[in-house]
């Protein structure tokens, strides 16, 4: 059973609410219909009235016959909740008032982020109709970041069908979507972050590789130097964590090159389940040419980092792919991790 399978079977009758912000997109008005059908979730859809109506018809010009009976819509700009989210918001952002975080609340992604804040919903997850930047924004000023944790960053659920013998093997890649250029600090945020994600979503303890064209000293740089206090850092925050490199890639994943190139003892070298990857252009590239020249499975990506899971989605995003991301979001709540503590 694939990692989505497992997920949807562990979901499905335990009643775990996700909030859809943009319920003025049919994408989403057919998923979370199908969530609901298929008791995976209990879908709560925001908008108002007449744009979540606006989709119902679009989807019935699709050929599909949608209807949201038995589902939970909000019109953010009337629910009861407003009032209550708005002063919790404020009493939370020193010098804005009521008034003003009123206004900012009734914005579905920051409505959708104070139902999580608040334990009205158990997971959000947007970005069909609203940029990436704006759903981190909005998260960071709702749900918050984990304790420890200063820097929100993405990663992708990589599944390669055939590595070295190993049939669906998997891998967290990060950061491929979020951080351009990010400082040896962000660096250990974002492995630390990944480390979560790697218990909640593989069901495994994390073993960190951080890459680089460098393996151990092997050759030198500001870039491999950013790496090294990158772990420095990671290491002193959490000292019980498999986390090592500076690796090149095939030393992080290959036993029979790690043997060769790592002298020292390594819980990590050859072995590595998690990849942190130097720059946001490594990233990128690397997940796409894996996924496509290894046919591998690209699954995200996901926001990590936050106090309570929160998912992006691409804007191309196909009902099939807001179900999954729903189903793997939903997942990590229903793993028993370690979280990243504070420093």
């Amino acid at each position: 059973m694939d990692i989505i399978s497992n997920f949807k079977e562990k979901a499905r009758g335990k009643n775990l609410s996700v909030v859809l912000p943009e319920g003025r997109d049919e994408r989403i008005i057919q998923a979370a219909r199908r969530l609901k059908d298929e008791d995976i979730a209990q879908p709560i859809v925001l908008g108002k009235p007449a744009q979540i109506e606006a989709a119902i018809e679009i989807s019935r010009a699709q050929g599909l016959e949608i209807h949201l009976d038995g589902i939970k819509t909000i019109n953010p700009k009337q629910s009861d909740k407003l009032d209550a989210y708005a002063e919790k918001y404020s009493r939370q952002r020193e010098g804005i008032s009521p008034a003003v975080a009123r206004h900012i609340v009734v914005k579905p992604l920051f409505f959708a982020g104070m139902m999580v804040a608040c334990g009205d919903a158990d997971t959000a997850v947007g970005g069909v109709a609203s940029a990436t930047t704006i759903l981190i924004q909005a998260g960071v000023l709702t749900v918050g970041l984990i304790p420890g944790i200063k820097t929100p960053s993405s990663f992708f659920l990589m599944v390669i069908p055939n590595l070295l013998g190993e049939k669906d093997k998997s891998f967290i890649y990060a950061d491929c979507a979020v951080n351009i250029d990010p400082t040896a600090e962000q660096l250990a945020d974002i492995a630390l972050a990944s480390a979560v994600s790697a218990r909640r979503i593989l069901g495994q303890e994390p073993r960190v590789a951080l890459l680089s064209f460098s393996t151990k000293g092997s050759a030198s740089g500001p870039s491999v130097d950013k790496i090294r206090e990158a772990l420095k850092i990671a290491r002193s925050r959490q000292p019980g964590l498999a986390i090592d490199g500076e690796f090149q890639a095939d030393t992080a994943i290959v036993p029979r090159v790690a043997a060769k190139k790592v002298k020292d003892e390594s819980t990590v070298a050859g072995k590595a389940n998690v990849i942190i990857f130097p720059d946001l252009n490594s990233g990128n590239i690397a997940y796409k040419l894996t996924q496509y020249m290894a046919n591998a499975q690209a699954i995200g990506p996901f926001l990590q980092g936050f106090a309570k899971p929160i998912t992006d989605l691409s804007r191309g995003a196909t009902v099939d792919d807001i179900i999954a991301t729903v189903i793997l979001t939903l997942g990590q709540l229903l793993e028993n991790t370690n979280e990243v503590s504070s420093e």
